[in-house]
């Protein structure tokens, strides 16, 4: 519980950092294509798959504030609408099926980069058949996270059913449907 809780505070923070900081995106370029793997351990049971993750391009700063601002009013029902909207910007791809990437985001840290994805739609619901499962609501998109380093190689995390919003103190914070914390390791970038 220590361990989801405190994986949550850092989602918490490079999410707030990557979405609703002043700092300039990238340049756009030709697109970039990453890979990775997808596990989950529960007690009794873990799984993997394979994630590919296609950036056609990342969101120019009024498609970022659009979206960013829809975060900021705090209304799930805007931020979804916002994202609807958004013209796709890649993909990604996970147990044969692939889902459009509505904003994608880099932004320097240290010697790489913290990249943020988000989808306008779920991909999975991880545990919804089990006993005492969450009611999916609001937890209507996808976001990835991937925290690269200067070889574009990096771990990041995978959350294929979450909801966003604003805390009190103007953070987003990430609220996952999965009891689990889905971790993405072996990020690489394919030349």
């Amino acid at each position: 519980m220590n361990m989801k809780l405190h994986a949550h505070q850092w989602r918490t923070v490079v999410l707030g950092i990557a979405m609703l900081s002043a700092g300039a995106a990238l340049a756009q370029g030709g697109g970039e294509t990453f890979t990775a793997t997808a596990s989950v351990t529960s007690p009794g049971a873990a799984a993997s798959a394979p994630v590919t993750i296609r950036i056609e391009r990342f969101v120019t700063e009024p498609e970022r504030e659009a979206i960013v601002a829809a975060v900021r009013a705090n209304d799930h029902s805007a931020t979804r609408r916002a994202l609807e909207a958004a013209e796709a910007v890649g993909y990604i791809d996970v147990a044969s099926s692939r889902t459009p990437i509505k904003y994608a985001y880099a932004r320097p840290t240290g010697d790489g980069r913290l990249i943020t994805v988000v989808a306008a739609k779920p991909i999975a619901y991880l545990g919804a058949g089990l006993p005492g499962a969450k009611p999916k609501g609001e937890f209507d998109l996808a976001m990835v996270l991937l925290m690269l380093d200067s070889h574009d190689a990096g771990d990041g995390e995978f959350m294929p059913a979450v909801t966003l919003k604003v805390d009190e103190n103007g953070a987003v914070v990430t609220s996952d449907y999965s009891r689990e914390l889905i971790r993405l390791t072996g990020i690489s970038k394919i030349k």
